[in-house]
């Protein structure tokens, strides 16, 4: 035992091996100590938890750190145990960031909302055309005799007398004109006549009263010409009035009429046809749709039909108190002109409030009014 323990020998080789077996230990020791190493940069807690303070820098530096184009989201790390094999996971989530903004930004407006001015537009423009398409395929179907029509027998012919007034109307304020344009010119040439009547008169000595004569005489006539020059441009001012602005005024409220007349015809025959078909999940609506048409058409060719009657009312009271007074001033005008009564022209022209402009006299400014 003695020798054994003395033996240099014997102490040289045990002490290589235990060398050997620290190293061993070392590296060991060291090969388990070297995950643990990489992972202990993140300090962790008593239960191998990730501390808190520590987890929110590190995001914080994490997120630094990633693109721009990565920032929609944020990043969170979870540790787990040392012992697990993953030493990481990382959890992708929705960035509260992002949420903010959108908290921030507003209500949302959908883009079906956002009304296009073209889009309205070619809206109009199909409506338009398929109305005008609907019309016109229920005129013609009239014309043909194919078609069927709604007729108010009274009011078509309150409107058909109207039109035959206006053409007979229209003939009478035309032959007035061309009396009034003759009428002048006769005027003119009384007056011209009797100047040169008196002309003569002071140049021919032995036909001197004669000259004179026929001078006052011409001078007279042109002068109750013009007064009844005056009484007939009037007559023909009010009548053409009455004629291209009253009655054409209603007339044109009559187109309208018959406008909606026919549109509202053609909306009438589009629900018969679909009436008459079959009824399906897709032909309910269209006659739904049409139904819809068809009554907005009908109120408004109930209500231009009421525009139209009221019209014609209001105008025949209007015409027959317009007519009236006017015949009445023809009548007087004409006959006291050709008895050659002249106080009776004057005075039918007081009556009616006729002021005749004398020929070569300007109208007096504002001033001389004043």
């Amino acid at each position: 035992m003695s020798d054994c323990s003395n033996d240099p020998t014997t102490h040289g080789a045990s002490k290589p091996g235990t060398e050997e077996v620290q190293s061993n230990s070392e590296e060991s020791s060291m090969a388990q100590e070297s995950p643990k190493n990489s992972a202990a940069e993140i300090p962790v807690t008593s239960n191998g938890e990730v501390e808190d303070s520590h987890e929110h820098g590190f995001n914080r530096d994490l997120k630094r750190s990633l693109p721009a184009g990565l920032g929609l989201s944020e990043t969170q790390i979870t540790s787990h145990g040392f012992d697990s094999t993953k030493e990481g996971v990382i959890e992708a989530g929705a960035f509260q960031g992002s949420q903010r903004a959108q908290t921030k930004s507003g209500p949302v407006i959908l883009a079906d909302e956002i009304k296009n001015p073209a889009m309205e537009k070619l809206e109009l423009v199909r409506k338009w055309s398929l109305n005008t398409y609907k019309c016109t395929r229920q005129i013609i179907s009239e014309k043909l005799g194919r078609g069927s029509r709604t007729v108010d027998l009274e009011l078509e012919a309150q409107i058909d007398i109207l039109r035959d007034n206006k053409k007979k109307y229209e003939n009478i304020l035309r032959l007035a004109q061309t009396l009034s344009t003759q009428l002048f010119q006769m005027v003119h040439t009384q007056r011209q006549l009797g100047d040169a009547f008196a002309d003569l008169s002071l140049k021919s000595l032995e036909l001197h009263e004669e000259f004179g004569y026929n001078a006052d005489t011409q001078k007279l006539l042109a002068k109750n010409g013009e007064t009844l020059l005056g009484a007939i441009n009037f007559f023909i001012a009010s009548v053409n009035t009455l004629v291209n602005k009253t009655i054409e005024d209603t007339l044109m409220t009559v187109k309208q009429y018959e406008s909606a007349r026919i549109e509202y015809d053609a909306y009438r025959t589009d629900l018969e046809e679909l009436n008459l078909g079959p009824r399906d999940a897709n032909t309910l609506p269209k006659i739904e749709q049409s139904q819809h048409l068809f009554q907005a058409h009908k109120e408004k060719y109930d209500k231009m039909r009421n525009d139209v009657s009221i019209k014609l009312k209001f105008l025949e009271e209007n015409k027959v108190k317009v007519l009236h007074n006017q015949l009445v001033l023809f009548h007087n005008a004409i006959a006291a002109y050709f008895a050659g009564n002249q106080k009776q022209l004057e005075q039918t022209l007081k009556q009616f409030h006729i002021k005749l402009k004398t020929p070569g006299v300007d109208a007096p400014s504002w001033l001389e009014e004043q």
